[in-house]
């Protein structure tokens, strides 16, 4: 029944994630037939099953292998896929051994959840909690945590782990929105903090003049200025 529940689950995050598939009975064999995401998570329901619970020794790779040659995904049968997880496109999509993907994630074509080869534990993959989207070409490399219903632009390299509700962007990605709120790049920061010196500055400037006028005003009647006061 749980395996039954989570299928559904998957076939719902079709219908209700994307706007290319019609309503009714022609919308049900368009998820079911035409739609190689859905296409992939299920059969790698299976093969999961076969290698973390039954432990059947190369054939959950083998079939693996068919599904990456039928929908363009290869996601390895130790992955962990949640429930309700949709994979728009599909093609070129990659999921490594240890990557653990939450329920309500959203992928589109020529994600990588990988490794950066750099990783001596058996978690070297990412985890992307409940509700993550992450865009067309995006890599998320290494045993990074993408937080709760973030949202990885495309073509984004992450190699940190990002808090849960912002959306990251570049190479490597950075934070550019955070509550609902346009977060400034550090070159944005860097020019307003020089900005604000060179406003200083010419108000010292300013200051400097002022003094020398008064200074030369005060000598040529005859005052002597004390020191230490214009």
């Amino acid at each position: 029944m749980g395996a039954w529940k989570t299928l559904v689950d998957d076939f719902r995050a079709v219908r209700e994630r994307d706007p290319a598939i019609p309503a009714g009975i022609r919308g049900f064999f368009e998820v079911v037939l035409c739609t190689p995401g859905f296409q992939a998570v299920a059969a790698h329901r299976l093969i999961h099953f076969l290698h973390t619970r039954l432990h059947v020794p190369v054939l959950p790779r083998f079939l693996g292998l068919i599904v990456r040659w039928w929908t363009g995904t290869e996601i390895h049968p130790g992955a962990r896929i949640g429930k309700g997880v949709f994979i728009d496109h599909a093609a070129a999509v990659v999921i490594g051994e240890s990557a653990v993907v939450g329920d309500g994630v959203t992928l589109y074509h020529g994600v990588t959840l990988g490794a950066t080869g750099n990783e001596t534990a058996w978690k070297r993959h990412p985890t992307l909690e409940a509700g993550v989207f992450v865009g067309s070409g995006a890599r998320i490399l290494g045993p990074v945590t993408v937080g709760s219903r973030a949202r990885i632009g495309a073509g984004s390299v992450v190699v940190k782990d990002v808090p849960a509700d912002v959306t990251v962007t570049g190479v490597p990605a950075r934070i550019v929105r955070s509550g609902g709120k346009r977060v400034p790049s550090p070159a944005e920061v860097a020019d307003a903090r020089i900005e604000a010196l060179e406003a200083v500055v010419k108000d010292l400037q300013a200051e400097v003049w002022r003094l020398r006028e008064k200074t030369a005003l005060c000598r040529s009647s005859g005052l002597k200025t004390r020191k230490g006061v214009a």
